[in-house]
């Protein structure tokens, strides 16, 4: 699990689905939820949790893709098990890990350095913690 420090940019609303913009560095992600907590206002720094397995690793993208959250990242680490490769990711001052196939890992030559954009769908990332009110 990655745990990013992120301040509240951008609230909407709609009957009972919540979109909610964040700001991470330069960058923005953003996140989907049913349900979310009155303390969350513009400007709430918040830590934001996102599961390690939910995070997608591109290299030379072109075209239109839905993931709402397309991260310009450099590989940080990059470690090969048997069948899975554990990954960090550093944009700014945050990281956050993804974990993919072996296979997927060697199939596109990654190596730590490299940029490369990580995918995250909107709902998979959560609010784990307010860190000001």
């Amino acid at each position: 699990m990655s745990k990013i420090i992120a301040k509240v940019v951008e609230i909407e609303a709609y009957e009972n689905i919540t979109l909610v913009k964040f700001e991470v560095g330069t960058q923005f992600l953003s996140m989907m939820s049913l349900d979310i907590s009155s303390d969350i206002k513009i400007a709430t720094e918040v830590k934001l949790l996102i599961n390690s397995s939910h995070v997608a690793i591109a290299k030379e993208v072109s075209g239109e893709v839905s993931y709402s959250n397309q991260i310009q990242t450099k590989i940080k680490s990059l470690k090969n098990g048997e069948l899975l490769s554990h990954i960090s990711l550093s944009f700014g001052d945050s990281i956050i890990e993804s974990i993919i196939t072996k296979k997927s890992s060697l199939r596109m030559q990654l190596c730590v350095g490299e940029s490369v954009t990580a995918f995250i769908k909107a709902n998979d990332i959560s609010i784990y913690e307010v860190l000001n009110d």
